[in-house]
């Protein structure tokens, strides 16, 4: 199994993440997508340290909409520091997260149109594909994919929260869709129902971990241990052989990724 998306950066594995690591490897995972901000030296510092820990972290380097509003006026310097990471890190294997934040509007929108697009097309340039955060912001988010992207960008909307429509025009855009534990809160009925009508080839898993640990752990820290319970519910309701279902994320996952 393979975590897609989980930020082992974050402070909140400053005291334990060797036993993180230990768990997650213990539960069968092979793998894990490591997102970096890029507007975060320490967080690079901090992926690099888990790579050294575990062979299987790849990353990921990317401006976060949260983080936009510092390159207001200036979206060219976001992508030079995404370029910088990049060149420097050969286990960067996408530009992200990146996207659109209306729900929080940490940085004004106009930025983050900016700022995403101009990491869109940095992307699409670099022949490496993106991972999407999108929270209240769809059409303007599959709007500067389509433009920016010009119909020639791979990717994913990471931590899925939207329905059935949104998940058939990502599908469209030709992306993956990646499930996290918001899949097992059974009153999330427009994530469980996207998550039977994605295509199997296009699907994926994450923990988006610390946050949003699976049930039966909601209200803990989460971990990338934990994404084989969102891997065992997406198999549930898509009745499909955990097994199964489990190997072709994976497979999914190296033809997104290529590590």
């Amino acid at each position: 199994m393979i975590d897609s998306h989980c930020h082992l950066a974050d402070e909140a594995f400053l005291e334990d993440l060797p036993a993180v690591i230990e768990r997650a490897r213990a539960a069968g995972l092979t793998a894990a997508l490591c997102v970096v901000d890029v507007s975060n030296p320490a967080e690079g510092e901090r992926a690099q340290a888990a790579a050294a820990l575990w062979d299987g972290v790849w990353t990921t380097a990317g401006v976060h909409p949260h983080t936009a509003g510092a390159y207001a006026d200036r979206p060219a310097r976001s992508v030079e520091l995404v370029a910088q990471r990049v060149g420097r890190d050969p286990r960067v294997r996408a530009i992200g997260e990146i996207g659109l934040d209306y729900h929080y509007d940490f940085a004004p929108r106009d930025v983050q149109r900016e700022v995403f697009a101009a990491q869109v097309a940095f992307a699409r340039q670099a022949g490496l594909p993106v991972v999407v955060h999108t929270r209240e912001a769809d059409e303007d988010t599959l709007q500067i994919l389509e433009h920016s992207g010009r119909g020639d960008l791979r990717g994913v909307f990471h931590c899925f929260s939207g329905g059935p429509k949104l998940a058939r025009r990502a599908v469209a855009l030709g992306f993956h869709v990646s499930f996290s534990g918001i899949l097992t809160f059974p009153k999330a009925l427009a994530v469980r129902e996207a998550a039977r009508e994605v295509p199997i080839d296009r699907l994926l898993v994450e923990t988006d971990s610390p946050y949003l640990a699976p049930v039966p752990l909601r209200g803990k820290r989460n971990e990338p241990a934990s994404v084989v319970l969102i891997a065992r519910e997406l198999a549930r309701l898509r009745d499909t052989d955990e097994t199964v279902c489990a190997a072709t994320i994976v497979e999914n996952f190296r033809t997104l990724f290529r590590p």
